[in-house]
């Protein structure tokens, strides 16, 4: 019997209009003995302003994993070493392309962006601190806990950028998370090692969860449940590594499978 559902936003819950499902919210109360998590490399405050009407009923896993939230309240976190960010900061001034946007628990924070930029990110940080510079943005790092810092580049570049982070601290991942975004964290930073937890905190077994996903960010997620699906429209190797392969996004793949459950 499945106790958790866990499932991705971008490219798997969400059509590619960033649209949920019409009857995900009605499915989740209909269904109180299962843990429903949202599990997405958005931040908390983004996911919550999404599902304002059923988010007591949620679980929330943000930031790729570094964050999870359960009615409000920080119920596991990861936090980047304050010299790890500042390193991180340095380095990164060096790679043509790249926006800077360091995630905190508290709120964003993104160093002078332009028009693109400021449309894009918004989209997935509901509380956004704009910086003058990048000075500015350095003196943030103190103010909050650093859960990630997520690369944003407009010309959806992100996977040719990775050439940049192979000499990486071995303690961070740098994981890419869409055509355009590149996150770092801690190495120990996963939505696998979040699903863990929150089935640790409330009894759950693997063998009782369902996990869907569409990109890389997604792979540990898969791992955590026994029945994983890969979206049709995922990445080959995410496809690879699933038990499953469920319709496209844009085919309401996930809703298909829930409604499977009952």
């Amino acid at each position: 019997m499945i106790k958790l559902v866990a499932t991705d936003m971008d490219g798997t819950l969400l059509n590619d209009n960033k649209e949920k499902p019409a009857d995900f919210e009605a499915w989740v109360l209909a269904h109180p003995e299962i843990l429903t998590v949202i599990a997405s490399g958005r931040q908390y405050y983004a996911l919550e302003r999404d599902f304002i009407p059923i988010k007591d009923h949620l679980i929330f896993v943000a930031e790729n994993g570094g964050l999870v939230f359960h009615k409000g309240e920080i119920i596991y976190s990861n936090e980047m070493e304050k010299d790890d960010v500042y390193d991180c900061l340095d380095r990164l001034e060096q790679v043509p392309g790249a926006q800077v946007i360091l995630c905190g628990a508290k709120s964003a924070y993104v160093a002078a962006p332009d028009d693109d930029t400021y449309n894009n990110v918004i989209m997935y940080y509901e509380r956004m601190t704009v910086c003058a510079d990048m000075a500015e943005l350095r003196s943030c790092v103190e103010k909050d806990q650093i859960i990630k810092i997520a690369l944003y580049f407009k010309a959806n570049d992100a996977d040719a950028k990775r050439v940049y982070f192979k000499d990486f601290r071995k303690n961070l991942s740098v994981a890419l998370s869409g055509d355009a975004y590149i996150d770092i964290a801690n190495a120990s930073v996963n939505k696998g090692v979040a699903i863990e937890a929150i089935q640790k905190r409330f009894g759950i077994d693997r063998s009782e969860s369902m996990a869907f996903g569409d990109f890389l960010n997604d792979c540990q997620l898969l791992k955590s449940c026994e029945e994983s699906y890969c979206m049709e429209n995922g990445h080959p190797e995410l496809k690879q590594l699933a038990k499953h392969i469920a319709e496209s996004n844009e085919n309401n793949g996930v809703m298909k499978v829930l409604y499977t459950l009952g």
